[in-house]
């Protein structure tokens, strides 16, 4: 992953610059109202409101239209929020003042592009190399532009330019691989593409591209074996899936334009940067992707999904919707929409949105799956297992789907039908034996109900090495010891658990008990006190309240050591 910075230098510049602007010239009414939107834009900024950013901004330029910070940030607001006419008129007076602006230059390159101006397109594209970030956007988008005037070795030494950087072969072999064949350079294109699958084989875009081109090359076995090995690894992949049905067929070519090209490099680029750090700067790259693709349901999904990660879920929720009705995509991304409703707290919404897509398509183990996650996520258990035993039943036979089991395990525990919780809790793990969330869950669930505590403390114990850093697995160990009487080991793993979930009731409650037994009251009543303060559930603040009243008026647990214990 390429680190993406700016200095925190050129922020207080930009900054000081504005501030300067704007209270230097305070004293009329128009620079009053300059500073409200300006301020409000920063604000909406800040929540990654680009739309409203963008809003504010242009509000702002209204009281001075050559402001350069204005100009800027507004530049990159229309940007991210995909008004790509605005953005390429804002881009031409970006670099009138700031000459080397990244993403100006990279817009007005691609303008350059798609007016077939390569010469002037690469122009603009070398300003913007002089980060690691502006190097890879450079060097293939000038590939691209080296493909559009039918130049193949101009194309592949411009893409030569990243041999540097390790972390940008797999974009190397790709790109070059994907020039190589829309120039119809079989031997280059074949070379190419094998590199590309060896290094990144589990890339979709790597998979699609490269098995388009077996394809059509008529290579079907080839096709059809890397097709096979991605959905080994990637179970129920749709676009795939269906690349496999048509595996005898010839499709179009994967990429039909330099144009396109570009759109894939910015693809590739914004799907690169899928960390906090970089997910708003992937955003205009997603944007930038979505205005040159022919595939635009996958690059929309993309766009999609950065939304979401940045918790801006009405902007997901429309990109998602402007899925074609006929895309393979259109499932996926109606589930996408219900989560985000979900996330809105619009339940009715979300319920109604997956019902709708599997009255349609009552095969759907994604949307099962969905509908019953939601279902759980409202409390609502009794519809939640009935949506994960519609999901179960389309498993294949040799499914590596544990997750599907812990679900319905959750539910039917929350349902207090404790067999059947069980029962899929262990199905779970002999698909997958170390998933240190139900080890956790179903150790913890036996360890409460004081059953086969030998093997639940083994469970919990290989899920605290699994996750030694996870707060409500520690818990979970040290309440294994606190149920079989050993207070002291018990309170060694809970004031830790406490270390790393400060805040959590639960943890706090069970560290006050364990203190109550070792004779420190004091110290229980505190950790009771404090999780009352961090709003435990109705059930748990009702207990706790006692405890803090009475303390523990049960029997302590008895330390057990014997395997006879288990039951």
């Amino acid at each position: 992953m390429i680190a993406l910075f700016r200095t925190a230098t050129a922020l207080l510049l930009a900054t000081a610059a504005l501030t300067t602007n704007v209270s230097a010239t305070n004293q009329t009414g128009d620079e009053v109202s300059l500073s409200g939107p300006y301020l409000a834009s920063r604000s909406a900024s800040r929540e990654r409101d680009v739309d409203q950013a963008a809003a504010y901004l242009n509000e702002a330029l209204q009281f001075d239209s050559k402001n350069p910070v204005l100009i800027e940030r507004l530049f990159q607001a229309e940007l991210s929020s995909g008004d790509m006419v605005a953005a390429e008129d804002l881009a031409a007076k970006v670099v009138s003042f700031n000459s080397q602006h990244r993403m100006a230059r990279v817009m007005l390159g691609i303008k350059d592009m798609k007016a077939k101006r390569f010469t002037e397109a690469r122009a603009n594209f070398a300003e913007a190399a002089y980060t690691p970030i502006g190097e890879l956007t450079a060097a293939i988008l000038s590939a691209w532009s080296f493909a559009g005037e039918g130049n193949l070795n101009a194309a592949v030494k411009e893409l030569a330019k990243l041999d540097g950087n390790e972390s940008f072969a797999n974009f190397k072999a790709f790109h070059e691989s994907l020039i190589a064949d829309h120039l119809k350079s079989g031997v280059r294109a074949d070379q190419a593409y094998k590199r590309a699958y060896e290094q990144a084989g589990t890339s979709l875009r790597v998979v699609q591209a490269y098995g388009n081109y077996l394809q059509r090359q008529g290579k079907t076995a080839e096709a059809e074996k890397i097709y096979k090995s991605f959905l080994e690894v990637s179970d129920g992949n749709v676009i795939v899936g269906n690349a496999l049905a048509a595996v005898a067929s010839k499709p179009e070519p994967f990429v039909k334009s330099p144009a396109a090209g570009a759109g894939e490099a910015m693809f590739s680029l914004a799907a690169a940067m899928n960390d906090e750090e970089s997910v708003e700067v992937a955003l205009p790259y997603a944007q930038l992707a979505v205005a040159l693709s022919d595939d635009k349901p996958v690059m929309l999904t993309l766009l999609g999904d950065i939304y979401t990660d940045m918790q801006r879920y009405e902007s997901a929720i429309e990109a998602y919707r402007k899925t074609p009705e006929t895309s393979e995509l259109q499932a996926s991304s109606q589930i996408e929409i219900a989560q985000n409703l979900q996330r809105l707290d619009r339940k009715t919404e979300a319920v109604g949105t997956l019902q709708k897509l599997l009255t349609r398509d009552a095969k759907n183990l994604d949307g099962w799956t969905a509908l019953g996650n939601i279902h759980r996520n409202n409390e609502n258990y009794k519809d939640a297992a009935a949506a994960y035993d519609s999901a179960i039943a389309l498993l294949p036979e040799k499914s590596s789907n544990w997750q599907l089991y812990y679900y319905r395990g959750i539910a039917r525990e929350r349902l207090k039908t404790w067999d059947t919780a069980e029962a899929d809790f262990r199905k779970a793990l002999s698909i997958s034996p170390d998933e240190a969330s139900v080890l956790n869950y179903l150790g913890y669930s036996l360890i409460d109900r004081r059953q086969k505590l030998d093997e639940a403390i083994k469970f919990v114990t290989r899920a605290v090495e699994l996750r030694p850093n996870d707060g409500y697995i520690v818990d979970s160990l040290g309440w294994a010891y606190y149920q079989l009487g050993d207070f002291e080991e018990a309170m060694k793993h809970m004031e830790r658990a406490v270390d790393l979930k400060p805040g959590d009731p639960i943890i706090a409650e069970h560290l006050g008990d364990v203190y109550w037994r070792v004779g420190r009251k004091l110290e229980a009543s505190f950790q009771w006190q404090h999780a009352k303060d961090n709003d435990p559930e109705p059930e748990d603040l009702a207990r706790i309240e006692k405890k803090l009243k009475e303390g523990l008026t049960d029997p302590a647990p008895v330390k057990v050591t014997k395997k006879s214990t288990n039951g």
